[in-house]
């Protein structure tokens, strides 16, 4: 009896890798890059905006090879001499860094900086000033700046949650099948910024309330769908979250401290705190729990 795979939830049927393995005979010249690229243009396999899932493409087909299951083109690698096609870390831009102190009623707008001429500055930002640095998203993901005095004062990154998070779900209530179904009605925010000659009393706080009233609208006009739940991590070795807690956020419980790719129950990274914030009074109803 055939062995059956299941990815991202999903289980993938011996005629699936049928045509997958007839899909990659009739394609010779094609990279794995643009292989995953045809095979969404022909399922008809993206998001809700229109963008090729190929990123998720990819990991799919990288598991079935990996299962002997598929044969893929074999990787190009770089010559001695040919340009790297890698996203090189975002380059430094010249900042005034003098001491900027206001208050709230004098903040300026907060912009959604995707697709516009801020998103390097955003990018460099967050690259140069916050102790993770910069991480290209993959998937759904949104960035703001903060503007205060002409000047940007803060940077916030949100992208879509990762898949299972046992206190989450709990919280959610939400079955497995559920999940499955609404996990993109969640985001998750990855990275918060407060440049470090900045002093606004409450900044955080008020940041993560204005966030919370326009994220839903703003994900709905990017990617064609709602959002309504937010959450996050906290690492209790470095931060308190104390701004979250003052925005109302929920301490859902803790994580495992292990990685998506763990083989075993020892925990092999620092365990984090999880916090949620529902945007709507019927987020269990809305997303299946």
């Amino acid at each position: 009896m055939a062995e059956t795979w299941r990815y991202r939830g999903q289980e993938i049927s011996g005629e699936q890798i049928a045509f997958l393995r007839e899909f990659i005979r009739a394609h010779p010249t094609s990279s794995r890059w643009k292989l995953s690229r045809q095979l969404c243009e022909v399922l008809d396999w993206k998001q809700a905006n229109g963008a090729l899932r190929d990123v998720v493409c990819r990991g799919l087909l990288l598991m079935l090879e990996r299962a002997g299951e598929i044969e893929l083109p074999p990787v190009r690698r770089l010559i001695r001499g040919q340009r790297r096609t890698g996203r090189p870390r975002p380059e430094a831009v010249l900042m005034d860094t003098a001491p900027l102190a206001t208050t709230l009623k004098a903040l300026g707008l907060i912009d959604t900086v995707r697709h516009t001429a801020d998103e390097p500055l955003f990018n460099s930002l967050m690259e140069h000033y916050h102790y993770l640095g910069y991480e290209q998203p993959v998937g759904e993901h949104l960035k703001y700046l903060v503007w205060a005095q002409g000047r940007p004062i803060a940077c916030v990154a949100w992208s879509s949650a990762p898949r299972h998070i046992g206190s989450r779900d709990r919280y959610i209530g939400w079955s497995a099948e559920a999940r499955r179904r609404n996990i993109r009605l969640l985001a998750y925010n990855t990275r918060f910024l407060i440049l470090p000659w900045v002093r606004v009393e409450h900044l955080a706080s008020h940041v993560l309330g204005r966030m919370a009233a326009r994220i839903s609208d703003d994900w709905q006009r990017m990617y064609g769908h709602p959002v309504y739940f937010l959450e996050t991590f906290v690492n209790p070795e470095r931060f308190r979250g104390t701004c979250y807690r003052a925005a109302n956020w929920v301490l859902l419980g803790k994580t495992t401290g292990r990685g998506k790719q763990s083989n075993s129950y020892v925990p092999n990274r620092s365990i984090k705190e999880v916090l949620g914030y529902p945007l709507t009074k019927r987020f269990r109803e809305l997303l299946g729990g």
